[in-house]
């Protein structure tokens, strides 16, 4: 199987930084997509930032300039730079990844970690 291990959510202030991180582990074969997504009581999860193994991020408009995704490919782990925090970005963060399970059929599939919760006061 593939596990999914989300850490660095947490409390800040309005204006603040926080650091989310985000393990893949199991029986991986390529990780082609990681991402992160989020969602706030009461509303729908939605995606916040998203990278391919070749190609150019993608960010949500509320997010751009503000936060930055970086990848660690042979750690298999992505992370989540927040800068500038404001009070809407409240949410559990979820990791997600897709991959190509090293389990014959090799077959690519979705995978999210448990989330992890960034509160911002204001």
């Amino acid at each position: 199987q593939v596990r999914l291990v989300e850490s660095g959510g947490g409390l800040v202030q309005a204006g603040g930084s926080l650091r989310l991180s985000c393990a893949a582990s199991g029986s991986i074969f390529t990780i082609t997509t990681m991402g992160w997504y989020r969602q706030a009581p009461g509303k729908q999860r939605e995606l916040v930032a998203a990278m391919p193994s070749g190609g150019t991020s993608t960010y949500a408009d509320s997010v751009k300039g503000r936060f930055t995704i970086s990848r660690d490919n042979a750690k298999n782990e992505v992370y989540l730079q927040m800068n500038s925090l404001k009070p809407e970005d409240t949410a559990v963060y979820y990791c997600n990844a897709r991959v190509i399970v090293n389990i014959p059929p090799r077959r690519s599939g979705d995978y999210w970690g448990q989330g992890t919760q960034v509160t911002v006061s204001s």
